[in-house]
């Protein structure tokens, strides 16, 4: 049943963005604040390697358990848990004495935020009808936005007037915030009773944990290492059985069913590609812009300023005109425009101005506010009522699982370039790491050159894949009037 506009729906949507706002910039502002943590901490480069990783390895396997869990036992009162639970571990990690302590917090990090994420977008689609959730995803994606643009210039703020901590510190009060709105605001919203399903959320953590840690890897130290090929196989054969689970046990963790409708496969298939673009986009241009133009951490996140208030700003065109287009077009159209501007950025040369990469960024928020809002309100459209949760959490798990992949194929693509266009007379170490190269006078201009190069191709590769999303885009959505509703499981029909 199509829900009811509630007549609080507003302010509930302000605690839903402040809830994904504090997920957002607290990864964000991370990338910023390694080198005051590595020196204050005095952690190595494994000790680094798992601050990052220990949260994304966590978040991305619990998410599909943490969908379920708010269908089964209420979205409000597990997003409530998510924000409790990521405020204190936020807390505790303020104030780290060592390595171990900030992973550990890090981790019970990792554990909110996959209870907070899904709940956001199910909370969203209850209280809001078809007529306003276009304008309300539209607001949640730019919300979104803006925390990754953001956090690392509030990072680099925070960090150079107090310590490194403040960047956890300051989720704390967020987080309080959030927590009495949800409890005075929200209503609670939950799907019908059905049974649990342990081996499902056991080979879905299993699974998707081996397989982001599979690309984190693979990005490091190349596919054939063997941990690398190992954690494979166990990514491989637990998906597998998860799958095969999901369609014979009689109350699925996730139905598997929700991929028969071609709104919902095209939708997801068509934000894997773009966030698989975007994964990459970012850690790219983040080294151009640092180590090719010279920008600093600051002014790198400044740079994204442009990309951020396009976005914004056609995120309110892109839902006003999805209800006129129909979300097929506009997903399609948006992801064209995306396509044009990444394609803009990998013509930028190894001295370009910042209206030059100004202009590329501004066609790129274009395209994504058209795109994105058209896109998620076409998936979550096509989830039944009660597997918002779950369905909430897919959509979330194909976005981190693009990304990662768009990090890890990308950054491959940019690795290999970049040796190949440096001198064979140059030392190993610098035709491995631009950092390296830069430290030799002789070889910084070179560097640079062989630098925008590899960009350059790893950006072409991009925008080869959102092209092709448009494309399934194309041919697999169908506007909501054409295609029938995924249908409900017997025993969910009996239960309701």
């Amino acid at each position: 049943m199509e829900p009811q506009r509630h007549p609080r729906r507003w302010l509930i949507l302000i605690v839903l963005c402040l809830s994904t706002l504090v997920l957002v910039i607290d990864n964000m502002v991370l990338t910023v604040s390694i080198p005051p943590i590595a020196a204050d901490l005095r952690a190595t480069a494994q000790d680094i390697q798992w601050i990052i990783d220990s949260y994304i390895l966590v978040f991305a396997g619990l998410l599909l358990t943490a969908g379920s869990l708010s269908d089964r036992f209420g979205r409000r009162r597990i997003m409530v848990v998510g924000l409790v639970l990521f405020g204190a571990a936020s807390l505790a990690a303020a104030y780290a004495q060592n390595p171990e302590q900030l992973i550990a917090g890090r981790v019970l990090m990792g554990i909110g935020g996959a209870l907070i994420m899904p709940s956001t977008l199910s909370i969203l689609i209850t209280v809001f009808d078809e007529k306003s959730r276009p304008k309300a995803i539209a607001v949640w994606s730019a919300v979104a936005m803006f925390g990754l643009v953001g956090g690392p210039v509030l990072g680099g703020v925070l960090i150079s007037h107090f310590w490194w901590g403040a960047v956890f510190l300051m989720n704390v009060p967020v987080a309080a915030i959030a927590i009495v709105a949800a409890l005075v605001l929200m209503p609670e919203s939950q799907g019908p009773w059905r049974r649990a399903d342990p081996l499902g959320m056991l080979l879905s953590m299993v699974g998707m944990t081996a397989l982001v840690w599979t690309i984190i890897e693979s990005a490091k130290e190349g596919l054939f290492h063997q941990p690398t090929m190992i954690s494979l196989a166990v990514a491989v054969l637990s998906l597998a059985a998860f799958g095969v689970w999901e369609t014979r046990t009689a109350s699925p963790m996730v139905p598997l069913s929700m991929f028969r409708n071609r709104v919902f496969t095209g939708a997801s298939f068509s934000l894997v590609l773009l966030t698989f673009a975007n994964g990459g986009l970012m850690l790219v241009l983040t080294q151009y812009l640092q180590f090719v133009l010279g920008y600093s951490p600051s002014e790198t996140g400044l740079s994204f300023a442009p990309l951020a208030v396009a976005t914004l700003a056609f995120n309110a065109v892109g839902a006003t005109l999805g209800q006129k287009l129909g979300n097929r077009v506009m997903t399609a159209i948006g992801l064209a425009v995306i396509a044009a501007g990444i394609g803009g950025l990998s013509a930028l040369p190894s001295d370009a101005s910042f209206w030059m990469l100004a202009a590329a960024m501004v066609v790129i928020g274009i395209g994504g506010g058209l795109a994105m809002p058209a896109a998620t309100g076409a998936l979550m459209g096509a989830v039944p009522a009660e597997h918002a949760g779950v369905g909430s959490a897919l959509n979330d798990t194909v976005q981190q699982t693009g990304a990662a992949l768009g990090v890890a194929i990308l950054g491959a693509v940019l690795s290999s370039t970049y040796s190949g266009a440096m001198p064979d007379s140059a030392p190993e170490a610098a035709r491995r790491s631009i950092t390296e190269a830069l430290a030799d006078p002789g070889l910084a201009a070179t560097a640079r050159e062989a630098f925008t190069g590899a960009m350059s191709a790893s950006f072409l590769v991009g925008a080869v894949g959102v092209l092709a999303a448009a494309v399934l885009a194309l041919v697999l959505m169908r506007d909501k009037a054409g295609v029938p509703p995924v249908a409900a499981e017997p025993e969910l029909e009996h239960a309701a």
